[in-house]
């Protein structure tokens, strides 16, 4: 399912705090301090029901200068911003330093809100939007909605509402099938549970009960809970933000900053090769070997940059370079970066890691800038990913892919494996040929597929699920061979997505569950068949016992689906343990007899005539038995 994180940002004093309050009724301020001195020091979190009554995670930053760290910490995980401005004062300096920081971050959808509107007239209004549009012509926020609000008097809150809701749609779906990572930005210790990590999930997912590594100290550990909005959950997966109980590990082993991934699957490091972007608003050039504070997911580093290929960098321009650490970064390839002078500290640039663990580099080495140069824009593993990723729709073979690559057979092998290996290529042996689909388009159907079982589940509660040939209909489409279908399928429920029972499909952890009434009419249901045997009880016959038939028809229904009963012809149920027991007595009586006719058949069975023509057309149906003149054979 797709999850969203919303974030706010903008200069102290306008508004973030008294805006998420108004919107989701909650509290983000939580720390003595903040409460005492009126302002966001650390990070607060809450969830936003959004009008949809979809879900979305809400941060609230602080927009003090001297709190900027907590800032970019909250800011790094974000999918859509409420760059907050006050009505009053308009655009100040934490505003533009705020939206320099979510372009170096890659944030690209938001919504302006112009809050603490009850204090100013209409013509000071009209002004101050003015002046925001110029401020942010030629960026993202450019076009983006405009939402006037007074968080004490909620003029304009449902109208913001909406516009979030609208916009969350646009926002795409995370990375849940790479492997896990949950930058750390808060850690406590709550009594009687121990050490509790808090974060955004930024790839992958986590399931309670699994083992995770902290980095970088490589301490092992354990998932004993995690609770997301309040609620404990079994899986926290990409874009959820969540909190983590882990056990057999204290609060000082870990700190703000650390990732909490999968054992021996990440390395850090103490030099990272980077393409950095200089801001133009940056005071004076960028010296080599110049100390700065770098900012990646929720960590902050105190680094010297190395200038690679330049002898300085001035402000608006682009360089390739070096960071050595004076303490350890995790990192991965193409996350994204931002720096801060070290004294006095203002943001000056970011950028991308294009090399996570790098070696000690030369300047002005073209050997090495060229390498570079290489890992940025992408290698022919990088191309490769690209063309599977826009035949996935198609359901690609390996001579479908070289086509449209345009390379033999022996250059892209090792590559293919390479990707299927890192698990952005999934491979499926479907039949005669192996199939390969992107990762994202794998996402996108499970992101479609969840959401039509959740939907599902939650108006047919005693349902176990819905049919696999309906699931392949509305999510995969008729290009899909059955093979291939029945591949994603088992991958699907290896990969704890979903339960497949008999012919249907189900959430994995979705459970049909009878309240009380539901269950004695279950009972019910399940003595009167058993109690009259091969003479079934008829449909109208039971459904007329019980008062609530909405109730009566869902528990049946359940029950059918279940194979607790089992239907042979219109009206004609029988107990499954009957039913069974039916095709033991055809099984015997033809060994012994060579054949069975209608009225044997009644007799063994000790019914009706109609009974036992009606079950017998069905074993013919079903291809169990075969019809020879009057008499029947096992098929």
């Amino acid at each position: 399912m797709k999850h969203v994180v919303i974030g706010t940002a903008g200069h102290i004093d306008h508004g973030k705090t008294a805006l998420i309050r108004a919107l989701t009724g909650r509290e983000t301020d939580t720390l003595k301090e903040e409460k005492e001195r009126g302002i966001s020091i650390n990070l607060g979190f809450t969830f936003f029901n959004l009008p949809s009554g979809k879900k979305a995670g809400i941060i609230d930053v602080p927009g003090h200068e001297k709190f900027i760290k907590n800032m970019l910490a909250g800011v790094s995980g974000i999918d859509l911003v409420l760059m907050v401005i006050a009505a009053d004062e308009g655009v100040m300096p934490q505003t533009r330093e705020h939206f320099e920081i979510l372009q170096l971050l890659n944030v690209n959808k938001g919504i302006i809100v112009v809050t603490k509107i009850d204090l100013v007239d209409e013509e000071w209004l009209d002004m101050v939007l003015e002046d925001i549009k110029k401020e942010f012509k030629g960026t993202f926020l450019e076009n983006a909605p405009i939402c006037k609000v007074s968080s004490k008097t909620k003029i304009g809150l449902d109208s913001l509402a909406k516009e979030i809701d609208r916009l969350t749609e646009d926002v795409s779906c995370k990375d849940v099938r790479g492997h896990f990572r949950l930058p750390v930005d808060r850690v406590f210790s709550i009594s009687g549970f121990g050490t509790v990590v808090t974060g955004t999930v930024i790839s992958g997912s986590i399931r309670e009960g699994e083992q995770v590594q902290i980095y970088p100290s490589k301490v092992l550990s354990k998932v004993r809970g995690i609770q997301i909005n309040d609620k404990q959950v079994k899986r926290a997966e990409a874009g959820e933000r969540c909190g983590i109980n882990l056990a057999n590990v204290k609060t000082s082993n870990i700190d703000r900053g650390d990732v909490i991934s999968l054992e021996n699957l990440m390395e850090p490091s103490l030099m990272i090769d980077c393409k950095l972007h200089y801001l133009k608003s940056a005071p004076k050039p960028l010296k080599n070997r110049q100390r700065v504070r770098i900012y990646h997911g929720t960590s902050e580093i105190i680094c010297r940059v190395v200038i690679l290929d330049k002898k300085e960098v001035n402000p608006g321009e682009d360089s390739y370079v070096q960071f050595r650490l004076e303490k350890q970064l995790t990192s991965q390839r193409k996350d994204r970066f931002v720096i801060r002078s070290y004294s006095p500290m203002s943001t000056i640039g970011g950028g991308i890691i294009i090399e996570p663990s790098a070696k000690k580099a030369k300047r002005f080495n073209e050997e090495y800038i060229e390498e570079l140069r290489i890992k940025e824009k992408g290698n022919t593993q990088n191309i490769l990913e690209g063309v599977i990723k826009n035949l996935s729709e198609n359901y690609p073979k390996e001579e479908d892919i070289l086509k449209a690559l345009g390379k033999n057979e022996v250059s892209i092998k090792n590559q293919l494996k390479k990707l299927v290996d890192s698990g952005i290529i999934i491979l499926l042996n479907g039949g005669e040929k192996t199939v390969y689909l992107h990762k994202d388009f794998l996402n996108e159907k499970i992101n479609v597929l969840e959401n039509i079982l959740e939907k599902f589940h939650e108006d047919n509660p005693l349902k176990i699920g819905i049919s696999k040939e309906e699931i392949k209909n509305k999510v995969f489409g008729k290009k899909i061979k059955q093979k291939i279908y029945d591949c994603i399928m088992e991958f699907l429920e290896n990969e704890n997505v979903i339960n497949t029972y008999k012919n249907f499909v189900s959430l994995i952890d979705f459970q049909p569950k009878y309240n009380d009434m539901q269950n004695d009419i279950r009972k019910n249901i399940l003595s009167e068949f058993k109690k009259q045997k091969f003479i079934p009880p008829k449909y109208s016959d039971l459904e007329s016992m019980c008062k609530d038939k909405k109730s009566f028809k869902m528990v049946f229904e359940s029950l059918v689906d279940r194979e607790d009963i089992v239907k042979v012809s219109e009206n004609f149920w029988l107990l499954s343990e009957y039913y069974e027991k039916a095709k033991d007595i055809v099984i015997n009586f033809i060994k012994e007899h060579g054949s069975i006719s209608i009225a044997e058949f009644r007799d063994e069975l000790q019914t009706s005539r109609k009974y036992a023509l009606a079950l017998m057309e069905h074993f013919d149906a079903i291809k169990f038995t075969k019809r020879m003149e009057d008499k029947r054979i096992l098929y």
